[in-house]
């Protein structure tokens, strides 16, 4: 380890010498690559597939450096000064052993390895791989249509300095050839039927121009086709295209008849090759073998809907909790997304192991198949631990253990149940009166969910929410206590949501209940909390010290909680004691909000939330992901208040068990797009839009509802809850509004080996608007409000885990919309008031 942290101290100071001579280990006669540049038809092009093919590439100079560090030749100039140190007549081994010597010289050619290896070799300009590029660029354009193209190349020495040239690759495309008529060659009646049925989907058009890509998607498409259209074990080899075109001869007739040729199945029985005209397949029996282990036959069976369910001893499952998932039915012709799908549906079960699904001939048959599903099942409990170490703004250092109890097929539908429970303690700097004691908070919570593979409701659902969209229920309770956190807090909560997704790409998320109960344990601990709001009333008591009760006041002159903040509110806001319009107002404000962050909560609601994200996956740097939500909540007791008389309280608000409910309408617009430049260098933008307005029964959203900004997936300019609302400048500990605005732009590079950088710009913020806040610093009023807009900028450090990214920004204040008018722009942008942020993962 001490090591690692040698060389990794060795890599970063070196890299910061300005003098680096790039054509260090570049020999007389040689050029290194400084940049390629390809015109076509004398305009330049960037496109990064295209700069892809050229086969040298420029240095990153950055890497060059530390490459230019090592010796060339390390290994063998140490050992030669390591013998020649032995050899001297003068060495002794009073001072340093000769194994000591060896064990030097070792770690110097060790190190000076570890430098090669991250640094990157000198691109020398390469006469064989400039004219292999060119011929690349000339078959890329021919796969295109443009046979005739020309390709040149040219080798600039005269605009990078010494021993540096770039290269230049220029393409004339001249016209390109097109597809002529489209003809067909297809042996088998079945084939010939479905193609001319579908024949609209083709990526081969007459009067459009040549390009292979057509073609090789037409073959996927055709593939895809013929197997889901009851070709069974079509052969991708049946598929070919013929051409008809004079590219060499330099005819001007540039058009191109085509013949797409799918030919018959082609099978060989040792030495005998057979062909036979493909055939449509229809599936003729469906077995089902619910526990099927090898070597241990079915002993019974049974019919249900068409499909014949094999076990050994007894049935564990509901027939139609295996039948409902099967897309393979009886009756059906042969499709291989039917396989697929089968195969998703049945992991959704989460009952059973990857199941194995096989087909074969139904004897004297060559059409009618058998399907036989071989499903293995988990083991019926299963127990978890999950150890965790986190850090948040409420917590220095957190240590959390859950465990989690499952319980497979409860009711012999492939249901799961779900016991979890979570631990957590630990430490809090900022927490008043905590004693000696390292650990001072805690919080334990609660679950218990019940997962069904279906939609569970009295209406039938199936032909909106067929099973091909993987449909769940679950319906969860639970419950989290918190010790020393915030106020303490105790909350019940209970959901019936249902997901399910109409493609691979697309998910749906309906929340029918959502209801959610908090109580605040401990409402006297408000001001050792919300410190802010503290010092503000006691800067106000300060001013009429010598005028109020001694008792309000501890020994250091302050206002002791909560006997003395609650005692001289209350005076204030009696009108009991003047105090001036001004302070009036500012007490005012702060008791709004002591009364709304104390105040339990009671929110019943019902949500729908809709996502698309074409992401391939955890690589696939060029996508777009949008996700939105609408919420509701409260109008379910507001119709029962019309039938039942709540009590009120003492602002009109019904009540239910004394605690005001919750209604409001909120939703959330979340887009993420990214743009891959180059096979290192990824554009990211992210937009989001939040509004919830209160009305009925309530006059604000409740906190857990609200927005807030900053933080180190947000505006990392900014700490999480320090931003806004509006212009106002930190106000409160933990700052919230009911509207947000929030865009983020991030690119993304490599640096060296695993190590990527980033540089960032972060613009948003939060208002409240038709609530009652009516602080006007706070408020949205017009679009004028948007002038609040703050923006952070930044870079960035990450390194590459592979399956996770660490992540270190350092966002700068670059408009803060706190200052006055004139003092907005680059204050304090310095390091002394940037805000470091260590985050897992991507921001977004």
């Amino acid at each position: 380890m001490k090591d690692l942290y040698v060389k990794i101290t060795v890599i970063l100071l070196l890299t910061l010498i300005a003098s680096c001579n790039a054509v260090k280990n570049v020999n007389e006669g040689e050029y290194l690559l400084r940049k390629n540049t390809i015109l076509l038809n004398g305009e330049k092009i960037k496109d990064p597939e295209i700069e892809g093919i050229v086969l040298q590439q420029p240095n990153a100079l950055s890497r060059l450096h530390i490459y230019n560090l090592a010796k060339p030749n390390g290994d063998s100039i140490y050992i030669a000064r390591l013998q020649e140190k032995l050899e001297d007549p003068g060495f002794t081994d009073k001072v340093i052993s000769p194994k000591q010597l060896a064990q030097i010289a070792d770690y110097k050619i060790r190190l000076n390895n570890f430098i090669k290896r991250t640094g990157e070799a000198p691109v020398i300009i390469n006469q064989k791989l400039t004219e292999r590029s060119a011929r690349r660029l000339k078959q890329y354009y021919d796969n295109r249509g443009y046979f005739n193209s020309r390709v040149t190349y040219e080798k600039d020495t005269a605009n990078y300095g010494a021993k540096k040239a770039g290269m230049t690759y220029a393409v004339e495309s001249m016209e390109p050839y097109l597809l002529d008529t489209i003809k067909t060659y297809i042996p088998s009646l079945a084939v010939d039927s479905i193609y001319k049925a579908n024949i609209a989907g083709s990526h081969l058009k007459s009067e459009e121009r040549f390009d292979l890509n057509n073609f090789s998607a037409e073959r996927e498409r055709l593939n895809r086709l013929f197997l889901n259209s009851g070709i069974y074990k079509f052969q991708l080899s049946s598929i070919a295209f013929d051409l008809e075109a004079d590219t060499v001869s330099g005819s001007e007739d540039r058009k191109m008849p085509v013949t797409v040729a799918i030919n018959d199945m082609v099978t060989r029985v040792e030495d005998t090759q057979n062909v036979k005209p493909y055939k449509v397949h229809e599936i003729d029996e469906v077995n089902i073998y619910a526990d099927y282990q090898f070597n241990s036959p079915a002993t019974d069976s049974i019919h249900h809907e068409g499909y014949v369910i094999w076990f050994r001893d007894k049935l564990k499952y509901k027939p139609s909790a295996l039948t409902d998932v099967m897309a393979i039915a009886p009756g059906d012709i042969y499709r291989d997304r039917d396989r697929s799908l089968t195969a998703r549906q049945i992991g959704n079960l989460q009952t059973f192991k990857y199941p194995n699904i096989a087909y074969r001939y139904r004897e004297d048959s060559d059409s009618l198949l058998i399907t036989n599903v071989y499903l293995s099942p988990r083991k019926r409990f299963s127990l978890g631990f999950n150890p965790e170490v986190s850090h948040s703004n409420i917590q220095d250092i957190g240590i959390s253990l859950s465990t989690s109890l499952v319980s497979r097929n409860v009711f012999r539908g492939a249901e799961t149940l779900e016991f979890a429970l979570r631990g957590t303690i630990g430490s809090s700097s900022e927490l008043s009166n905590a004693g000696e004691n390292f650990f001072n908070i805690a919080e334990i919570s609660g679950d218990i969910r019940l997962n069904f593979p279906r939609i569970v409701s009295p209406f039938n659902t199936s032909k909106i929410i067929p099973k091909y969209m993987t449909p769940q229920t679950r319906m969860s309770i639970g419950t989290i206590i918190q010790q020393n956190i915030g106020l303490d807090k105790q909350s019940v909560n209970g959901i019936l949501r249902y997901n399910w997704s109409p493609t691979p790409f697309r998910k749906n998320l309906f929340e029918l209940i959502n209801i959610q109960f908090i109580r605040n344990l401990n409402t006297d601990r408000y001001f050792e909390v919300y410190r802010n709001s503290y010092n503000d009333l006691n800067d106000i008591a300060d001013n009429y010290q010598d005028d109020l009760p001694a008792d309000y006041f501890n020994e250091q002159g302050n206002l002791i909680i909560p006997e003395g903040t609650t005692a001289f509110t209350n005076e204030v806001l009696n009108n009991d004691f003047p105090v001036t319009e001004n302070e009036l107002e500012e007490v005012n404000r702060i008791e709004e909000r002591r009364d709304r962050l104390t105040a339990n909560n009671l929110i019943l609601g019902s949500g729908f939330t809709w996502s698309k994200n074409n992401r391939q996956g955890f690589q696939d740097n060029n996508f777009y992901s949008f996700k939105t939500k609408f919420e509701l909540a409260g109008n379910t007791l507001s119709l029962l208040s019309n039938f039942l008389n709540f009590p009120q309280n003492d602002n009109g608000q019904n009540e239910i068990f004394g605690v005001a409910y919750s209604q409001y309408v909120k939703t959330d617009i979340d887009f993420i797009k990214y743009w891959n430049l180059t096979s290192d260098q990824v554009l990211a933008f992210r937009s989001f839009l939040g509004i919830a307005i209160p009305y009925g029964n309530a006059q604000s959203i409740p906190f857990l509802r609200s927005y807030f900004a900053g933080g180190s997936n947000d505006n990392r300019a900014w700490e999480a809850y320090s931003l806004g609302p509006g212009r106002v400048d930190n106000l409160n500990d933990f700052n919230e509004a009911n509207l947000k605005i929030a865009l983020n732009l991030e690119y993304r590079f490599g640096l060296i080996g695993q190590f990527k950088g980033a540089l960032f710009a972060d613009a948003g913020n939060i208002w409240n608007v038709l609530d009652n806040v009516t602080q006007e610093e706070a408020v949205f009023e017009d679009l004028s409000s948007l002038s609040e807009i703050a923006l952070g900028t930044g870079f960035g450090l990450r390194y590459d885990f592979s399956y996770f990214v660490f992540r270190f920004d350092i966002g700068f204040k670059t408009y803060n919309p706190a200052e006055q008018n004139g003092s907005r722009w680059f204050t304090n942008y310095n390091f002394a008031n940037a805000v470091y942020n260590i985050g897992i993962n991507y921001p977004f």
